[in-house]
């Protein structure tokens, strides 16, 4: 049997690898239009590869996906983030779970996972083709016909597995939409927010914890940690938010506003009884020397001010008027958002071909018998923190087994 992966990523590395010890008699050819294979597993996790996450049930693994959720949670059932973890630390990668649940090498370098990935290629003598783009896929009855590379060469196969990552612009995918299949237009996932005219920009390289942040005029909300940066606002809790809100937001223009809860607590008389046992604790201290929930410091003194109020002010000399300025400034914090940051070489696309296109038991396509497909370039997408690398090991797993 010969068998063809369409993209030197992830996805397709993983698929081939599979491919080849479900079916060791198999040719097993992979084809990359780059110059370089895996290069986003390379810049991924800031260069320390992030390769999965450590949650501890399929339920609480399938919610991480904005788009893909329900069919990945039958294909967790088949192959998961522990089968992951086991499946990199039989092939001598060992792997450390951090306190939030993301999953690195024990080297925190993602050479080693590019290192594994070529040893695996090299013992299972899978032929890797770089700078040998596919031009076209030709179905025939029973297999399907390549061509690639600049001189367009010509070579059939029984099974072609399609790995190309997430496609920034419909046009990338014109190729499989010709097929039959239908795409969902791709837009960006997992961005941050431009704050151009806010002034929090100036407390750049604050993190808070546990924030709570929602879209004004939306159901849209996230949490957890926030982190403050020179263009605007980024961390898990705007990330996570960015992707659930990805086609909502990229209807708005990016043009948008935000409600930040700083200290995660959605009930505003909890909040005043806090301020209020301040005040009789530490009456004669000045508001800038004692800070509720332990916000930072420089954020404090930031919203103090927000709220009109002088940081030499004692917490005795505050009234109920200006407590509750505080609870407001503390619990429904505005900022205007215009525009995004997307991280290009490691972007995430919301969209790409449909799942209505694609038997998600197989991983092969509808519309086009032995054509079988796995990663990011499919309309399935995850938050941050491992999730998308999951996303496409259990893809190319499911999709390496080659049923009809």
């Amino acid at each position: 049997m010969r068998v063809a992966i369409i993209g030197g990523g992830a996805a397709g590395f993983f698929a081939a690898i599979a491919v080849k010890e479900n079916y060791p008699n198999a040719t097993v050819n992979i084809f990359e239009k780059s110059q370089k294979v895996l290069s986003k597993v390379k810049i991924s996790g800031g260069g320390r590869c992030n390769v999965t996450n450590g949650c501890t049930s399929i339920k609480e693994l399938a919610e991480a996906y904005p788009r893909g959720s329900r069919q990945l949670r039958k294909a967790f059932g088949i192959f998961n983030n522990l089968d992951v973890m086991e499946w990199f630390e039989a092939r001598n990668v060992p792997l450390v779970t951090q306190s939030d649940g993301c999953v690195f090498p024990v080297s925190q370098n993602s050479q080693t996972i590019i290192d594994c990935f070529l040893r695996e290629t090299q013992r299972l003598k899978i032929d890797v083709h770089v700078g040998s783009g596919v031009n076209e896929i030709i179905p025939e009855e029973d297999r399907i016909t390549l061509r690639h590379g600049k001189d367009n060469h010509q070579q059939s196969f029984d099974k072609v597995i399609v790995t190309t990552g997430g496609s920034p612009k419909r046009k990338g995918l014109d190729w499989l939409e010709s097929l039959g299949h239908t795409i969902s237009d791709p837009v960006p996932s997992l961005f941050t927010f431009n704050m151009p005219q806010e002034p929090v920009r100036d407390l750049m390289g604050i993190v808070v914890e546990n924030a709570l942040v929602s879209v004004q005029g939306t159901k849209l909300k996230s949490d957890g940690p926030l982190l403050i940066t020179h263009w605007g606002m980024s961390g898990p809790a705007i990330l996570k938010l960015s992707a659930f809100g990805a086609r909502l937001l990229n209807d708005k223009k990016y043009e948008f506003t935000i409600q930040v809860n700083w200290v995660n607590e959605v009930n505003n008389e909890r909040v005043k009884t806090e301020l209020l046992k301040l005040v009789q604790q530490y009456p004669n201290k000045q508001l800038h020397n004692i800070r509720p929930y332990f916000i930072p410091e420089r954020l404090w003194h930031f919203l103090i001010q927000k709220c009109g109020l002088s940081n030499e002010t004692s917490w005795q000399q505050l009234g109920n008027k200006s407590l509750n300025k505080l609870v407001n400034v503390l619990t429904n914090d505005n900022y205007s958002v215009s525009g995004k940051t997307t991280f290009k070489e490691e972007f995430v696309t919301c969209g790409g071909v449909s799942l209505d296109s694609i038997d998600f038991k197989t991983m092969q396509s509808k519309v086009c018998k032995h054509l079988y497909f796995a990663g990011e370039l499919m309309d399935v997408d995850g938050i941050t923190g491992g999730y998308n690398f999951q996303a496409a090991w259990t893809t190319a797993y499911i999709a390496a087994k080659l049923e009809d």
